[in-house]
């Protein structure tokens, strides 16, 4: 089968790193993956380097009949067979000219946000989709519950962890927290993500300012994007010594094993985090909002604690319990483990996913 993943947002987050690792893993069963994606964006260097073909395209709706038609282009080209659209407006592209084409599509939808009613969900998710995929079961009944699709066209495939890529050496992570300068005593509270504004890293910032007097509890943000709109932040709270940010790091599971508390405070648009997987798979305890997909893996007083958003008095008041309780840390990161090895492992999502595509497709040739 050869299949088409149309992306049209110009960064490099979770959402991406999806797309990439579906496409590596479908490639090694035996699937053709090609890729049209915004000129420029964060998959167009990354899937080359791991030999896919990749066309950059112009993404705007000045230019939307000519990504149309390049589009259209692209399949008949690659003689594909289905089209997986991942952002709003290569969903609109990428669907007319899948529509155009006679091919069926996926319409992946990575964020837990509702979709706008009406109809704009009619044509997206009914009109321009034969199947919609949601990266948690939160967003796929807000999908439901808005367009009316039946419950057989719209279903959750969480993006899974790939156990054996989370094996870390200790020595790396003594030499991480050596890095940061910290003591055996010391608790490590620490945040994973493409630093933007709905991460919840103001609130995270503010419990540090909250705990600055407890001098053993330390924080760390590990990620790129927009750190220096928040380093201010911390230097006005005073905590520009206690809150330490690393910046992106291609491989930061050492880093994230290294921690004793592992938060994610998103205040929106979240779905299964990757981050929190990887948090759980390698038994740190938990912090989170309740928001999208984040309680699906932070199970409150099982693998972690949910905390409301835009709380930094209660995040404060969490991380002061736990981290003066290493015995409860130690049950709650246990737990985590368990539940990711159970239902949240990779290949269950290549399992999932290519069912889908490949029913598609056996749908279509009938």
């Amino acid at each position: 089968m050869r299949i088409l993943h149309t992306e049209s947002s110009s960064g490099w987050g979770g959402q991406e790193i999806r797309i990439l690792r579906e496409a590596q893993g479908l490639r090694a069963r035996g699937h053709e993956v090609v890729f049209a994606v915004a000129a420029g964006g964060g998959l167009v260097a990354k899937a080359r380097k791991e030999g896919f073909t990749v066309y950059e395209i112009g993404f705007k709706r000045s230019r939307a009949l000519f990504a149309i038609y390049t589009l259209i282009r692209v399949i008949q080209k690659n003689a594909i067979d289905l089209v997986v659209t991942h952002s709003s407006l290569d969903a609109w592209l990428g669907g007319i000219a899948a529509r155009i084409s006679g091919r069926p599509v996926v319409r992946l939808r990575h964020l837990s946000t509702p979709t706008r009613a009406g109809l704009n969900s009619f044509l997206l998710y009914k009109k321009l989709a034969d199947f919609v995929v949601t990266t948690s079961t939160k967003a796929a009944a807000l999908i439901l519950e808005q367009t009316k699709l039946p419950m057989e066209k719209c279903v959750c495939v969480p993006t899974g962890v790939e156990p054996n890529e989370l094996q870390v050496d200790p020595l790396e992570v003594k030499k991480f927290r050596e890095r940061l300068g910290l003591s055996p005593e010391d608790c490590l509270v620490g945040t994973a993500c493409f630093v933007r504004s709905w991460k919840g890293i103001g609130d995270f910032l503010k419990a540090a300012a909250l705990l600055k007097e407890e001098k053993n509890i330390k924080w760390v943000v590990i990620g790129g994007g927009y750190i220096d709109q928040y380093k201010p932040l911390a230097k006005e709270l005073g905590v520009e010594e206690n809150v330490t940010f690393v910046g992106h790091m291609d491989a930061p599971f050492a880093a994230i094993a290294a921690l004793d508390l592992f938060l994610l405070l998103s205040t929106a648009h979240e779905g299964i985090s990757q981050a929190s997987l990887q948090a759980a798979f390698l038994e740190r305890p938990l912090i989170t909002t309740p928001v999208g997909g984040l309680p699906e893996v932070c199970l409150d007083g099982q693998t972690g604690l949910i905390v409301p958003p835009f709380s930094p008095e209660r995040i404060a008041e969490m991380v002061r319990a736990l981290a003066f309780d290493p015995k409860r840390r130690r049950s709650l990161g246990a737990a985590g483990k368990k539940l990711v090895e159970e239902k949240f492992t990779f290949t269950y999502t290549l399992d999932q996913m290519e069912r889908i595509y490949t029913g598609l497709f056996a749908a279509g040739k009938a």
